[in-house]
């Protein structure tokens, strides 16, 4: 990456980004801790990249719809009959409590909608698969 817009003037110096700079401490790229020197600015990977709280919470939504109710399900079979446990499994329907949270609190309020996105794109996704397969089994049986 050189760090020149190409609209810039060829002939201004470019001050290069900061991942590109070699630290006078630590030539050979070797990162040091923020919470070594006080005041020190936070190192790269503590910093917000724009796309990393999409991206964490597209799939966090994505394993949330796929992982809970697999997990809620194996819990209730293992406590209780099975009986009881279908009839307690419609419960897995309040931890949307947890998305719906994230979605009311403004700090995670991005963090939340990516989570939903990620949620309904999932539900989607496999209705849509299920309904296909349906449909395919039952046409190709006739």
């Amino acid at each position: 990456m050189s760090g020149r817009h190409p609209l810039d003037d060829p002939r201004e110096p470019v001050e290069p980004p900061p991942e590109d700079r070699v630290d006078a401490e630590h030539p050979d790229g070797a990162d040091t801790d923020a919470d070594d020197e006080p005041g020190a600015a936070p190192s790269w990977w503590h910093r917000d990249h724009p796309t990393f709280t999409a991206l964490s919470g597209f799939f966090t939504g994505l394993a949330f719809i796929i992982v809970v109710p697999g997990i809620f399900a194996a819990i209730l079979s293992a406590v209780f009959d099975t009986g009881t446990a279908e009839d307690l499994f419609p419960f897995v329907v309040l931890t949307l409590a947890v998305p719906i949270g994230l979605l009311v609190a403004p700090r995670t309020r991005r963090f939340g909608r990516y989570m939903v996105v990620g949620i309904l794109t999932t539900l989607l996704v496999v209705g849509g698969v299920a309904a296909l397969v349906l449909w395919l089994l039952v046409s190709l049986e006739g």
